[in-house]
């Protein structure tokens, strides 16, 4: 069980925890056009998926700009950025940002993604913050779950996976 807080308080995390050597459970997200997009239409490619509670958040904010900045470093990875933000939102937020090299996806709909990597805050129906890097194969090779979900990602450690798998 993961023991996540959110402004110092502790919250629930619906799922189940994901750890390292787990084939990566599927999901269904939404991208910014409404169409469905799951783990399977990735298979093939290194994935690191970014978790935000939302990217309208000043830490959420930079984590995918530093994301969307790595991406170029490294090659054959697809970057996926989660929140349950709208897709219309996560749209207009990338276009001011200039995001490009992230997919921004949402997982307002049904919280597939947060109930299948246990990443869902039950009192906030929001996303806790969290990295996780899938190999080809659709093996977990690193998992981050961040201990206060308003902290910042060990950025490096999680490229650093990426680069590896």
């Amino acid at each position: 069980m993961v023991n996540v807080t959110f402004k110092a308080n502790p919250v629930t995390l619906l799922g189940n925890e994901v750890k390292v050597g787990d084939k990566a459970p599927n999901f269904t997200v939404l991208a910014n056009d409404l169409s469905p997009v799951t783990l399977e239409d990735s298979k093939g490619t290194v994935r690191l998926i970014s978790v935000v509670p939302s990217l309208d958040t000043g830490v959420c904010d930079q984590q995918t700009r530093r994301f969307n900045e790595e991406a170029a470093n490294l090659d054959g990875v697809s970057i996926l950025t989660i929140s349950v933000d709208l897709p219309f939102a996560q749209k207009r937020w990338c276009g001011a940002a200039g995001i490009d090299k992230v997919q921004t996806l949402s997982d307002h709909r049904d919280l597939s993604f947060g109930e299948a990597y246990g990443v869902a805050i039950q009192e906030l129906r929001l996303l806790t913050r969290a990295v996780f890097v899938i190999d080809k194969e659709d093996k977990v090779t690193y998992v981050e779950y961040v201990p206060e979900a308003t902290n910042h990602p060990n950025y490096e450690a999680a490229i650093d996976a990426a680069k590896k798998a």
